[in-house]
């Protein structure tokens, strides 16, 4: 059966459509697809060509300091908590809260009045034994003359020797009792036993003290010269211990706490006679002058310890140091300024300088800024130091993208 005239039409109209909208698809995917552009290859070899700006820094000598690290409390040398010795009023104190006094000075005064009348009670007690033994001994001297014309027994010259002995023994309780009063007295001036700080006031005048009273009157802290508790690693025991036996005074150095400020410098002055097992640490005590008491008591401080000096060392900047699958290896500027991989072994560092073991002699151009553009073999041109960001202008990010890059 045959479609009719229109239907006919209408299929062509479609037909017509489907054409022209798929033409114009044609059309303006080639129109917008990016030219091809000519000479790519040669572009990349020229880029490869050009010298690739970098900062370079020459490896030299220099004597390098080795430090362990460590976080250390300050810890006076003494403290004290001054307690009275006997009970009382408390009449005068003799102190300002926060003042640095010395051994033996004179702090506060306790009534002394009923100590001077038990202490003369006592006296009159020995004077009064002492005049007993002195008629003790008469009559044992007239014992014995009358002993010797055999007109007293020999019993009653013995009960006279052994009355001279109680009186004597008695005389001599009763010295003990006035030394005990007297020293009693003495206790009513408090004093200071230690060189030091003074802290907060405990007691006030007028009020009652004893002799068992736990918080005291004041504390005195010793911060001249002062010391700082730290601990190092078990693994770091012999860096310590082989200096200290022979005799070397290791220097250690107080920093705050972000490390900026150094506060003082001293010498370490003993280790712990074991290590933790909880913590795998050997505790060590440094001691400090502290002269300008820039240390405090309780204080939190980093600590640096110097246990050994290089001598002569060969050193570089920490930054031009690079690690890959090959090993440790660093850039240097060779002939005709191309870039070339050394190996090299790492000694100790500090800071931001690295001590080289192996690998580099003294004079050799070690690239510090533009390791991630470097290939064996790449001409380089070295820039001073005060155009050092150069670089980054043309796409260069330095030296720290180029950490992780290895050299082939």
């Amino acid at each position: 059966m045959s479609q009719p005239p229109s239907s006919r039409r209408r299929w062509f109209l479609y037909a017509a459509v489907a054409v022209v909208f798929a033409g114009a698809v044609w059309f303006f995917a080639v129109q917008s697809a990016p030219p091809k552009p000519s000479g790519f290859g040669s572009f990349r070899s020229r880029d490869r060509n050009q010298a690739v700006p970098i900062r370079a820094e020459a490896a030299r000598k220099a004597d390098l300091a080795v430090y362990l690290r460590a976080i250390g409390t300050v810890v006076p040398l003494n403290t004290v908590v001054v307690r009275s010795r006997v009970d009382g009023q408390l009449i005068k104190v003799h102190f300002s809260e926060g003042q640095e006094v010395k051994a033996g000075q004179l702090l506060a005064e306790i009534d002394d009045e009923p100590y001077r009348l038990r202490l003369a009670q006592m006296e009159g007690a020995y004077l009064q034994s002492q005049s007993q033994v002195r008629t003790a001994k008469a009559d044992l001297e007239r014992f014995k003359q009358l002993n010797a014309q055999t007109l007293v027994t020999l019993q009653q010259l013995e009960a006279q020797q052994a009355l001279v002995a109680e009186r004597e023994g008695l005389l001599a309780v009763e010295k003990a009792r006035v030394d005990d009063a007297r020293r009693q007295l003495d206790y009513t001036r408090i004093e200071a036993p230690i060189a030091g700080r003074l802290g907060l006031r405990q007691v006030d005048a007028g009020n009652m003290v004893r002799a068992g009273d736990s918080g005291g009157l004041v504390t005195i802290t010793q911060t001249r010269p002062i010391t700082v508790n730290f601990t190092v690693p078990e693994v770091e025991l012999q860096k310590v211990i082989a200096p200290l036996r022979a005799g070397e005074a290791l220097h250690v150095e107080a920093w705050d706490r972000s490390e900026r400020t150094q506060l003082a410098t001293g010498s370490l002055r003993t280790v712990d006679n074991q290590i933790d097992l909880a913590t795998g640490t050997l505790r060590l005590k440094a001691e400090f002058p502290n002269t300008d008491e820039k240390l405090f008591p309780n204080q939190f401080v980093n600590v640096r310890l110097r246990v050994q000096t290089l001598r002569d060392a060969v050193v570089i900047p920490s930054v031009g140091v690079q690690f890959g699958s090959r090993g440790n290896y660093v850039y240097i500027v060779g002939p005709e300024n191309k870039a070339a991989v050394r190996d090299v072994v790492l000694g100790p560092s500090e800071g931001q300088v690295q001590a080289i073991t192996q690998g580099l002699a003294p004079g050799d151009l070690v690239v510090l800024e533009g390791l991630d553009r470097l290939r064996e073999g790449r001409v380089v041109q070295v820039l001073a130091d005060e155009p050092a960001k150069a670089p980054a202008k043309t796409g260069d990010r330095g030296g720290k993208s180029g950490k992780k890059k290895e050299g082939k």
